[in-house]
């Protein structure tokens, strides 16, 4: 009985969608790292942020109006990691809160001697456990573009790494998945990425990947959507780790 409920639930908010052909066309003009995906796949992803945005609360910052087409180009970048997934994984939050361009966070720090900080950081984008993604608009429309960084993807990789917990670089797996193998993969890759970079060795991924596992996760996420080569080249265990997580293969195009 739920799970008919839900599925006359979906198509009922599917049926009454906004969203026109040209809202959409308009959108992925924007994201041609969209381009890799085939009809159905597509289809998929619409129905996927069509779902989204009916779930969940886009809201400008200041004096940001949020149009239809930041929401669809914010909403398609989100769910691209769980197009094989389910919306199911976004569960446990409401708000996406967008910024026109960077924002400055005040945090509160306690230094070693118990003597309270309040710290402040320019950034694009913020995810929070069980609370508000913070992005920029300004990157997230922009984040389609194939360049091996993409503002959203990154965020939203630290939800699903929040399924379980705080964010450590090791969502909840799927059955059949090993939690050693993947511990493994990613804590050698890891290692191996900040040993590269304390030697002034070239590397094809953001330093910023070697600054905690959550961030390691996110960033080769981000990468393993819009440079997969890249991920499959450097780390191929992690590459196929990632691939089972995402139920994904982006090189098989």
């Amino acid at each position: 009985m739920l799970e008919f409920l839900r599925n006359w639930r979906e198509k009922r908010i599917l049926r009454h969608s906004p969203y026109t052909d040209t809202d959409w066309q308009q959108a992925l003009s924007r994201l041609p790292l969209l381009d890799q995906l085939n009809k159905d796949e597509l289809d998929s992803l619409k129905r996927l942020a069509t779902l989204f945005l009916h779930d969940k609360s886009l809201e400008g910052a200041g004096d940001l109006v949020v149009t239809t087409e930041l929401k669809l180009v914010i909403a398609l970048q989100a769910c691209l990691p769980i197009l094989n997934l389910g919306l199911d994984w976004y569960e446990g939050w409401v708000s996406v809160v967008i910024y026109p361009a960077g924002f400055t966070p005040v945090h509160t720090e306690i230094d070693e001697v118990g003597v309270v900080h309040e710290v402040r950081s320019p950034l694009s984008g913020e995810s929070w456990e069980r609370g508000p993604v913070v992005l920029s608009a300004e990157d997230s429309m922009g984040g389609g573009i194939v360049d091996g960084h993409n503002l959203v993807i990154h965020e939203f990789a630290h939800k699903l790494d929040m399924q379980n917990g705080v964010a450590n670089g090791m969502p909840p797996l799927h059955r059949g998945m090993s939690a050693p193998q993947w511990s493994k993969a990613f804590s050698a890759a890891y290692a191996d990425l900040q040993n590269r970079i304390a030697h002034g060795k070239s590397v094809s991924i953001d330093h910023y990947a070697a600054t905690a596992p959550a961030e390691f996760f996110a960033v080769l996420s981000e990468v393993f959507f819009e440079q997969p080569r890249v991920v499959q080249q450097t780390y191929p265990a992690v590459y196929q780790q990632l691939t089972e997580f995402y139920r994904q293969n982006p090189l098989n195009v």
